[in-house]
């Protein structure tokens, strides 16, 4: 069984959406295990919570999507 880095999956994530003309300003997405939230972090933009308790890897992917403007 994979055990899945969810950093490692943010980082790959924020990397990939800077690609993108809406996410381009992306800086980083923060993944906190402790509270089991992403942080999105923009460069002109106050940052954006996403709740990803629980998630697989795809799951923590498509809740943060879903969080984007």
């Amino acid at each position: 069984m994979i055990t899945e880095n969810k950093q490692q999956i943010c980082d790959a994530l924020a990397e990939t959406l800077k690609l993108t003309r809406n996410c381009e300003d992306i800086i980083r997405i923060e993944y906190n295990p402790n509270t089991e939230c992403a942080l999105i972090c923009f460069k002109n933009a106050d940052p954006i919570p996403a709740n990803v308790a629980c998630d697989s890897g795809t799951a923590l992917i498509r809740d943060i999507m879903r969080r984007l403007p």
